[in-house]
């Protein structure tokens, strides 16, 4: 009896000293890898603002049609949340014909079990990247539409996608913010390789980016405003110099 007791109280102390361990252990664990992603995510933004405040006086732009974009967004399956962020940096060029973009994925994604009220992991945090050919769909006023196809690229392989490498599709609008001084876009994207390899449930995801506007980019076509020949400063400068020869020669 006496060792059944002492059985018995060591086992109570065990599941008492395990479940202590476990709440020491997970919610200081989900704190600091939240507070690590919001660390590296002010970094990241502080870099891309501070590359782009570095303008040369007299230096031609990186890319005349480029324009950098960051945002938010967030992960779904069918009609429900699988419970991660997104943070996306794309670039696109060509006049939005062209994007290459990079995403972290914040969080575990969580999938409902078929019949089930219970939730399986379904993937862990990982980076992604993709580069899609855009075509325009319509245009209304300040909103265009578009539809893209590309390549995408994971960091990890689980029950999404059982493959590293995908297809990636993309449907989206692109309209101007209230003040007309930022583009933004939102967009519905799904990676998946088409069943190639299974599990294949594929990565479903929106975002929403906001254009970053700076020198060291372009701008688009729309935005971008010709220059009055009277003020160009090199034209009035030879001009200048061609009449003060007129009038010295005889």
């Amino acid at each position: 009896m006496a060792v059944k007791s002492c059985n018995r109280m060591q086992a109570v102390g065990f599941r008492h000293e395990r479940s202590r361990d476990v709440g020491e252990h997970v919610v200081p664990r989900k704190t600091r890898a939240v507070i690590a992603i919001f660390i590296r995510t002010c970094a990241l933004m502080i870099l891309v603002y501070a590359a782009c405040a570095l303008q040369l006086a007299d230096a031609d732009s990186l890319c005349e049609t480029c324009e950098v974009q960051i945002g938010l967004g967030g992960t779904y399956h069918y009609w429900g949340t699988t419970g991660s962020y997104v943070l996306p940096v794309t670039v696109t060029w060509s006049e939005n014909r062209y994007e290459f973009g990079v995403f972290r994925f914040t969080n575990h994604q969580l999938l409902l079990l078929p019949g089930t009220h219970y939730d399986r992991d379904g993937a862990r945090p990982y980076w992604g990247i993709s580069l899609s050919r855009r075509f325009q769909l319509f245009e209304r006023g300040p909103v265009r539409g578009f539809f893209g196809l590309g390549l995408a690229g994971r960091s990890e392989s689980d029950i999404l996608s059982s493959t590293r490498w995908d297809f990636a599709s993309q449907l989206g609008l692109r309209f101007r913010l209230p003040g007309n001084r930022a583009i933004a876009d939102l967009t519905v994207r799904h990676w998946s390789n088409a069943g190639i390899r299974l599990p294949n449930h594929g990565q479903d995801f929106a975002t929403l980016t906001v254009q970053l506007n700076s020198g060291i980019f372009g701008v688009a076509r729309e935005d971008q405003i010709a220059i009055d020949p009277s003020l160009d400063l090199k034209r009035s400068l030879a001009a200048n110099s061609s009449a003060s020869l007129d009038e010295r020669l005889p």
